[in-house]
């Protein structure tokens, strides 16, 4: 079955300026809007334990927008493109799989390529172009400064025809070019256009997608059909680090933290949705659109505050755990638009950022066996796909393997998934087994070898882009990922 999530809806378009978004949440909670602009006094009284819980509300509500900006640091904070990394505005073509010591991104895929830039649309619109991809499978999602996936353009949804999208801030008004037929509107003024276009992995394929990749580009609207160079970026050194974004946000103190939420927030409003947790946020001493200063904080506000990232994050990780995975693995429908469903988004961020739509992409993951106990790398471990029952989709599909902290298990092979592009072997009947397991099952089953790491746990992660709508299908849970059991030695 799929697990059912909140089904609100996507941020409303353009209805979350400021200090109306101030004034829905006062009259939500039936309070005059000054005591929103002077949190402090009002949050003075409220009982420690409850201060507690705000805060920690507030740092999970927080998380995807500082993991964010975060991450468009590391990918940004160069002059010029530099084949990893980019300026504002500049595509960044990954032009084979990402490697195994690659920890920018959490749950790196080894599918697709691919072509990620980062546009400021608060001044003005930028116009994506992709070209031809003659009936490749691409996918360009565009996240919001919280990671919603606010528009998907790509094979299933627009086809795989050239085409120019325009990509719009909140509020903005203006004119578009007549021939500019699409637009896609931006709840946040930070966009994050996540490419990614099919490869096999072979270097013949990587060439043609090379050539595809080299093709897509960002303008901004007013350089529109005009000779156009993007500018140099500029390097902050104090940027600069080696550790992961999932390391370098846990080790912020709680004022480091909530200050940079606070800047944030001022380009990257909350939704009219969220009007209940902006309250939650006054409480602790935050208000979006203006500055978070620590000093002003009662003794309980600064408490909270500080105390609020270890329970956290238990809270995040906490709900893979709570949930009852089918036949090990958990499903965690409702990924890429998220209402206020703070949780789940928050774990996506952690553990898979990016994540598209479930129309777009359903990402499995296993964390036990089929007996129910978690995997251990000293055993052998077989997958079995009844004759027919691979998984259902119109895209593709693969189970990638990850060590514990979401990324690629070093192997002699450089293999980090399995999937029908490795020719697998059936047996006699039509079925198919893969095997995830340390060493190699035989030069005769090593088609469907997945490599896992030579000790400690494990986590198998499967894709199915564009999963098929009628059944048998994932998305109704028709079809279900079969259980990953324990083989003999």
């Amino acid at each position: 079955m799929i697990i059912e999530l909140n089904p609100v809806s996507r941020y409303s378009r353009g209805a979350s300026r400021r200090l109306a978004l101030l004034a829905a949440s006062a009259a939500v909670l039936a309070l005059p809007l000054a005591a929103f602009q002077t949190p402090a006094v009002a949050a003075a009284e409220a009982p420690d334990a409850s201060l507690n819980a705000a805060a920690v509300d507030a740092y999970v509500y927080g998380y995807p927008l500082v993991t964010m900006e975060l991450t468009r640091r590391n990918f940004t904070n160069v002059v010029k493109n530099d084949g990893k990394n980019a300026p504002m505005g500049v595509f960044v073509n990954i032009p084979k799989y990402p490697a195994a010591d690659d920890h920018r991104v959490t749950a790196p895929n080894a599918d697709t390529l691919y072509s990620t830039a980062w546009i400021d649309v608060g001044k003005e619109p930028y116009i994506l172009h992709v070209p031809d991809e003659h009936g490749r499978y691409y996918l360009m999602p565009m996240l919001s400064g919280w990671t919603d996936v606010f528009a998907d353009p790509g094979k299933r949804t627009t086809g795989t025809a050239a085409a120019d999208f325009a990509i719009v801030g909140p509020g903005w008004k203006g004119t578009l070019p007549a021939g500019i037929k699409t637009v896609y509107n931006s709840p946040t003024s930070i966009v994050w256009v996540l490419g990614r276009t099919y490869s096999d992995g072979t270097p013949a394929d990587y060439a043609e997608v090379n050539a595809i990749q080299a093709q897509y580009s960002l303008t901004p609207l007013s350089a529109w059909g005009k000779p156009y160079t993007p500018p140099d970026g500029a390097v902050n050194p104090a940027w600069t680090s080696t550790a992961s974004v999932r390391d370098q946000v846990g080790a912020m103190d709680g004022a480091t933290y909530f200050t940079l939420l606070a800047q944030l927030m001022k380009a990257n409003p909350p939704a009219a949705v969220d009007a209940p947790m902006v309250a939650t946020l006054a409480r602790i001493g935050l208000v979006p659109g203006q500055d978070f200063d620590p000093a002003k904080l009662s003794p309980a506000q600064a408490a909270a505050i500080a105390a609020a990232a270890k329970p956290a994050t238990a809270s995040i990780m906490g709900m893979l755990a709570e949930v009852k995975p089918v036949n090990g693995w958990f499903i965690p429908a409702g990924a890429g638009v998220y209402g206020t469903n703070y949780r789940l988004r928050a774990l996506v961020t952690a553990i898979g950022l990016g994540a598209n739509r479930p129309q777009d992409a359903i990402y499995p993951i296993a964390q036990v066996d089929g007996d129910g106990k978690p995997f251990d790398a000293a055993n052998p471990y077989v997958v079995h796909f009844a004759a027919g029952q691979l998984p259902p989709v119109n895209g593709f599909w693969s189970i990638t393997m990850y060590d514990p902290d979401y990324f690629f298990v070093p192997n002699p092979l450089n293999r980090y998934t399995v999937s029908a592009r490795n020719d697998l072997k059936k047996n006699p009947d039509g079925s198919v087994d893969l095997y995830l397991q340390a060493n190699s099952p035989g030069a005769d089953k090593e088609s469907n070898w997945l490599p896992t790491p030579a000790s400690g746990k494990f986590i198998p992660m499967m894709r199915l882009y564009w999963p098929k709508e009628t059944p048998p299908s994932i998305l109704d849970g028709s079809w279900q990922p079969p259980a990953i059991q324990k083989a003999a030695p």
